[in-house]
C-alpha cells in the first residue's frame, strides 16, 4: 500500500519574519471546554463557565518555542514534541509561586509569536513541566529570575489560531 499525500507546494516567502514568543496565555486544560478546529487553523476556544486564560510577558529575546519531530520508522511511530520556553527575570515570591503553579498543572498555552501570530499548545493532552530552574547569577550582570519549559506532545506541529473576524477573540478569553 502506498502512503500518498496531496502536495501543494511553498512559495519563497518575501514577507519579513521575526523570531521570539511575545507572551504566553496559560488555562488549567480541564477550565477548557472544547477546541474546534477547521481548515488546520483553530476557529474556536470555548472556557468552562467562569474560567480564563492567564497572560504571562517576559523581556524580548528570552522566550521561545520550538517544535521537533520525534519518529521511529521501525515503530512507525512519528509525533511532535513542541518546547515551549519562558523565562521571567528577577526571582520574587510572586513568580516563585506561578513557577510552582505550573510545574504542578496540567495546561494549555495560547503563544503570540513576534509576528503577531497566535498557536496552541496542548491541544489534545496538557502540556506539563519538561524543564526549569531558578538562577541568581554571580555577576552583577548576570540574569537573576526563573525559566520553565512546558512540554507538549501531539500528533500535528501547533495548529494556528484564527483571530478577527470568524475567529478567536483573544481577549475575550484572557483574565
Amino acid at each position: 500500500m502506498a502512503c500518498s499525500q496531496t502536495l501543494a507546494g511553498i512559495q519563497k516567502d518575501c514577507a519579513a519574519s521575526m523570531g521570539g514568543i511575545v507572551e504566553v496565555l496559560l488555562a488549567n486544560k480541564a477550565d477548557v471546554a472544547s477546541i474546534t478546529v477547521t481548515s488546520s487553523k483553530v476557529t474556536a476556544i470555548t472556557m468552562e463557565t467562569g474560567k480564563k486564560f492567564y497572560r504571562y510577558q517576559f523581556r524580548p529575546g528570552t522566550s521561545s518555542m520550538s517544535s521537533n519531530w520525534q519518529v521511529n520508522q521501525e515503530n512507525g511511530v512519528a509525533y511532535v514534541q513542541t518546547d515551549l520556553l519562558m523565562v521571567f527575570n528577577r526571582m520574587e515570591t510572586t513568580k516563585r509561586v506561578e513557577v510552582v503553579a505550573m510545574a504542578q498543572g496540567e495546561l494549555v498555552a495560547i503563544v503570540k509569536d513576534a509576528n503577531g501570530l497566535y498557536w496552541l499548545l496542548g491541544e489534545s493532552e496538557p502540556l506539563v513541566l519538561s524543564a526549569g530552574d531558578g538562577l541568581t547569577g554571580t555577576a552583577r550582570t548576570d540574569r537573576n529570575g526563573y525559566s520553565v519549559t512546558l512540554q507538549d506532545n501531539f500528533s500535528e506541529l501547533p495548529h494556528e489560531i484564527l483571530t478577527g473576524t470568524g475567529g478567536v477573540d483573544i481577549d475575550a478569553l484572557a483574565a
